[in-house]
């Protein structure tokens, strides 16, 4: 009986961690479930065409940069329709649920690089909180209902940057963190997620000036799984500050040197971070600095809360990974760069494929991916050896990061929302 009992048991275990294993991953923000870009899916294709894995493939009503955000069988994220910016639900088996209108402004910066859908959503299974360039931050169920909306530059001033406000808000426990960061006056600030009141708000000043005031960056987090620290990016500076209470930790300077300042060095690129490191851009052919997370007060360059610094090859768009000891790089221009961790040391330099490059690289399964503009996603083999599994073309133009759930990868081009699985 003890053994037959046992034996029941232990099925009922193997099937629920096979259970488990099938449903996967959901991938709740902009850069996944841990905010490092790291999904942990296995068996995922890495190879496709529009004949070959794409499991559907939706018609978006506008342009838009947003990551798709998906909790099991929906996924949320932003767009232009007409005139409008709205958030949108999708299943996943790729039918359109609901829409809601987020504002007004259809019109796109800088040509064609963005426009007012570029923040990403966030979810925690139950509801979901969109932001849009208009400057509306709302909270919706799964069901479309709205449950609190607040106009940020309303309650915080009036928006003065130059291509729109652009930052993914992020949600942590039960707050929302903002980084709001432009001419008109840089504010961050922490939100009740289920109610949008202010729990604090603090000025972050700078002695930044002209374009660098303006940052399109967004915040992220650094945790052990004890203490998390807020991260900030932008005006000249990235910079830690409590949870509790906005308090700075501490502020890293020299990413735009005084004695040769560029006056246009605006951040896009946000900062990731992992248990032992993060890892922080600048702009334009800028410096990188790896930072220990126990910085503390100002660092400046060679200051030993620095792991290593970088003095140029900054990403501009694509923000950094970090995976198995080993950070990645994605410039602009399809050159990918890989260094040690631990010390900073290239390891190579490769071009992956000449086009721009304005999305972040995902890893999954061994392997990091890279999409370009144009609609190419390019797999290379992590590593410290550079090595391209395949280029992988869609009709598309794609600024959105992957994003990775249940077994399959989604790409949110500018007309297009596709599902890559195995059929």
């Amino acid at each position: 009986m003890q053994r037959r009992g046992f034996s029941v048991v232990a099925l009922m275990v193997f099937f629920t961690l096979a259970l488990s294993a099938a449903r996967g991953e959901n991938w709740p923000a902009w850069r996944g479930p841990r905010l490092d870009g790291i999904s942990q899916e296995k068996n995922l294709p890495f190879s496709w065409d529009e004949k070959t894995h794409v499991l559907w493939s939706l018609p978006m009503p506008g342009m838009g940069g947003s990551t798709p955000v998906i909790w099991e069988d929906r996924m949320f994220l932003t767009s232009v329709a007409g005139e409008d910016q709205i958030l949108l639900c999708v299943s996943t088996q790729g039918k359109e649920l609901w829409r809601k209108k987020m504002g007004a402004g259809g019109s796109k910066v800088r040509s064609d690089e963005g426009n007012g859908a570029s923040a990403s959503c966030s979810t925690d299974g139950k509801k979901v909180w969109a932001f849009t360039g208009a400057g509306k931050l709302a909270c919706f169920d799964f069901q479309g209902k709205e449950i609190w909306a607040v106009d940020l530059q309303e309650r915080y001033g009036k928006f003065k940057i130059q291509f729109g406000m652009h930052s993914t808000p992020v949600l942590h426990e039960d707050r929302l963190y903002l980084a709001l960061i432009h001419s008109g006056g840089a504010k961050v600030a922490c939100l009740e997620k289920e109610t949008g009141k202010e729990v604090w708000k603090i000025d972050r000043k700078s002695d930044g000036r002209d374009e660098c005031e303006h940052s399109y960056a967004s915040p992220t987090l650094w945790s052990d799984g004890k203490n998390a620290i807020l991260i900030v990016h932008g005006n000249d500076y990235a910079t830690g500050h409590s949870l509790n209470n906005g308090e700075e930790i501490w502020r890293l300077g020299g990413l735009n040197p005084k004695e040769k300042y560029n006056t246009t060095l605006r951040f896009v690129a946000s900062p990731v971070a992992v248990p032992g490191l993060i890892v922080i851009p600048s702009a334009k052919n800028g410096p990188v600095v790896g930072l220990k997370p126990d910085a503390r007060g100002m660092v400046t360059m060679g200051n030993s809360f620095e792991q290593w610094r970088r003095p140029a090859n900054t990403p501009d768009v694509p923000s950094p990974l970090v995976h198995d000891g080993l950070v990645y790089l994605c410039r602009e221009n399809g050159i990918l760069i890989c260094l040690e961790a631990a010390t900073g040391k290239e390891l190579y330099q490769q071009r992956t494929h000449d086009q721009r490059h304005r999305a972040s690289p995902v890893y999954a399964d061994g392997k990091i991916f890279l999409s370009a503009r144009d609609g190419t996603v390019t797999v290379v083999k992590a590593g410290p050896k550079f090595e391209v599994l395949s280029k992988n073309k869609l009709p598309v133009q794609l600024t959105a990061s992957p994003a990775i759930s249940n077994g399959r990868i989604y790409l949110r081009g500018f007309e297009t929302l596709y599902a890559i699985g195995e059929k």
